[in-house]
């Protein structure tokens, strides 16, 4: 595989090509899944589908998704008893890798700032275990 620093027309280092990338990444998490239908019963499924298209994806080493329905808008009745996915459902975490260095990324909502905030969390040499990410409250 290409590393990532020649794959742009500016001269960028490794390290700043994959935060381009991470950005890349959370940002397509959010805008291609939003407004899908979510109940407590396919949350987790629709993570793990989220977890397996973004590893799809060059210089992605690990993926965590999480799904919370509960932290929707207001539940329908009946047959309309579901939620759509929304920014406060998500907590999804990246970590890309191209050569010796590394970068983690993460996209969950922040009640404080009332926004879906994408940000980096690590940049520098790869470590061997990673931390779940954490729901914000």
């Amino acid at each position: 595989m290409p590393t990532s620093a020649r794959i742009h027309r500016a001269s960028l280092s490794r390290r700043e090509a994959l935060l381009f990338e991470a950005g890349v990444k959370l940002g397509g998490v959010f805008h291609q899944y939003l407004g899908i239908p979510v109940t407590p019963r396919t949350a987790a499924g629709i993570a793990r589908m989220i977890e397996r298209a973004v590893r799809l994806q060059p210089y992605v080493v690990e993926v965590r998704a999480a799904v919370d329905p509960r932290q929707g808008g207001a539940l329908g009745r009946g047959r309309f008893a579901y939620r759509y996915l929304t920014p406060e459902m998500l907590d999804v975490t990246v970590r890309l890798r191209d050569g010796a260095e590394e970068v983690e990324a993460r996209l969950a909502h922040r009640p404080d700032l009332r926004y879906p905030l994408m940000s980096v969390v690590r940049v520098g040499r790869p470590v061997r275990t990673a931390t779940r990410p954490q729901r914000s409250r």
